[in-house]
Formats: C-alpha cells, structure tokens, sequence
C-alpha cells in the first residue's frame, strides 16, 4: 500500500515536472527567428515613431530581427485585428495605442475582434498628451479667453481633428463637455491636413500631438495655450495644463504599448515584457523620444498595462457616447 502511494506521488512529480519543461524550454528557445512589430497606423506618426525605435533596441536584445510593418485602416481596426487572429507564440506583436483599447470599441459598433479581449497586454513604453493649439488670428491668449470667445459666439468657432473618433477629437469634446461649449468638430483624414487648415486659418483651434505640433509652436505659426496631461510637459514647460488653466479634472494623453495575441504563452510575453524594459532604458531610445516631446514609461508589467486599459475604457466611454461619435 506505501509503495503504491509512493509510486503514485512519483507519477505525479513527473507528470508536474513535464508539464513545467515545455515553458521553460519555450522561453529559453525563443526567439529562433525574426519578429513581426505591427503598427496599425501610417509610418510616421506617433505610434510609428514609438515602434521604429521600439524595434531597433529589442533586434539588439533578442538576437533576431524586429520588422515593422505598417497595417493603417480603418481606425487601426485592420492591423489590430490581423494580430489579433495571429499565431499566439510571440512572432507577431503589434505597438497599440490607448485609444484602440478606450475608445474604439464604443467608436465602432460592429467590430469583428475586441481589442481588451482578443490582445494580450506586454508592455507600455511611452506616452505623449496633447496641446491646444489656436490660429494667431484668434483673439484669445489663454484657455480661460478662448472658453469666453466660444460662449460668446456659439457654434462659431471649428476644432480640426485627425479624425473622428481620434483622442484629437476626443479631447476637444471633453473640453467642450466639461465648460459647456458648443465649438463645431471638422474632421480630417490625418494630423497633417487639419494641422495645414489650421494653419491656413480654415479652421480655428486643434488638440494637436506635442510632436507634430511643437515645430509649428516653435515657429510662431501657431498659439500654444495647454498641454493636456496631468503635469505640465518637458517639451513645453512654460505652457500651463487644461487643469492648471481652469478645467477641471481634464486630462487626456495617449500612451503607447506592445501587444501580442491573446493566447501567447506566458514565459514569451515576459520574455518580451523583459525585451521591452532594456528598449526603454537604452539612451537612444531615451533621448530620440525626449526630445521629441514623448514620456518614457517601460516599467509595467502585463498586468500594470490590463489595468491602464480598464482606466482608458473608464475614461473614454462617457466622452464618445455623450459626443455621438460613431466611425463604422
């Protein structure tokens, strides 16, 4: 009978102890060969930049290649859901950004994938906020003037957007949310046209990305008045916060994050969690993004970045369906 027992709990160690190896061989194997880094939006925009220099430092640290592929469509609904129907053993991984995961599922109604159900959160890298930005023709020099412009002309004033839907969008309908404003949304097919209207004095105000906005704020051929993200930002330091300018409670950023099919095994997302911390901590990396306007995050584990998704969807639900806001 004890040797039975014995024999029973040798059988059961073994059985544990198989069922370990395979990880741990997993994770001691990969990678064998290159990787996929899908970026679900055109190359040279903020997430692209965050991939490129992403890939560049996790090719030095995996020992295999790290390929960006440029997947745009649809509100990055035709690169996300290509990841998200990939293979689950790490080869594939897209960069995502927050508003993927908290605004487009209430953006969109007839989505063929959940990005919080069918993505496997690794790792948040960066993150960049916005900042309100004026035509010089606009007779308004802080956010407190132009809040008195628009109740004064209501429905006159235009925000440029990216598109709707877009935290560019989105966060010029929580300003106008939160102070009771009635400003007219113009949507554009990207940043780039809304900037050059706004520019071209066609349109009035824009909550543009600080990286693409900063040269032009720079140049005097637009008014910077805050930066929308909890603290003031390094690039623009002397420009207050929506906050510290008078709105309350107003914070909107967008940060961007390596996600990978829902599925893949643990030992790679840590793996690649792991690859993803020494790209953040590398200099180059560092100071291109920096100076850039960028903040560098890279200490969140997988589940750091589920909870910073539930955050976003807390945020941004309330906002896209009080705007009416639909992309399908």
């Amino acid at each position: 009978m004890k040797s039975f027992a014995l024999l029973a709990v040798a059988a059961t160690l073994t059985t544990a102890l198989g069922a370990l190896a395979p990880r741990d061989g997993l994770a001691q194997s990969f990678p064998s060969k290159p990787l996929h880094l899908v970026v679900p939006y055109a190359a040279g925009g903020a997430t692209d930049i965050i991939a490129r220099a992403a890939a560049a430092e996790m090719t030095k640290t995996l020992g295999q290649s790290v390929v960006v592929e440029n997947r745009p469509g649809a509100g990055a609904n035709i690169g996300a859901e290509m990841v998200a129907r990939a293979a689950p053993d790490g080869y594939t991984m897209m960069m995502s950004a927050s508003s993927l995961h908290g605004i487009n599922p209430f953006l969109f109604s007839k989505l063929s994938y959940d990005p919080n159900k069918d993505l496997q959160p690794v790792i948040v890298l960066a993150s960049i906020a916005n900042v309100l930005v004026v035509n010089p023709s606009v007779k308004a020099n802080s956010v407190q003037e132009l809040v008195a412009l628009a109740k004064a002309q209501p429905g006159k004033l235009t925000c440029a957007s990216s598109g709707s839907g877009s935290t560019i969008h989105m966060s010029c309908e929580m300003f106008k949310q939160k102070m009771g404003l009635d400003i007219s949304h113009v949507p554009y097919k990207g940043s780039g046209p809304a900037i050059a209207d706004l520019m071209g004095g066609h349109v009035n105000i824009m909550f543009d990305n600080i990286p693409s906005a900063v040269q032009h704020i720079r140049s005097g051929k637009l008014r910077a008045l805050a930066t929308t993200g909890r603290t003031r930002n390094a690039t623009l330091s002397d420009l207050p916060t929506m906050i510290e300018a008078g709105v309350p409670d107003y914070e909107s950023t967008v940060w961007f994050g390596l996600v990978a099919p829902a599925g893949t095994p643990a030992a790679i997302v840590d793996r690649l969690n792991a690859a993803g911390r020494e790209a953040a901590q590398a200099p180059e990396f560092s100071k291109r993004l920096s100076e850039l306007g960028y903040g560098i995050v890279g200490d969140t584990s997988p589940q750091r970045m589920a909870a910073m998704i539930q955050d976003e969807v807390k945020r941004w639900e309330p906002i896209v369906k009080s705007s009416g806001a639909k992309s399908d």
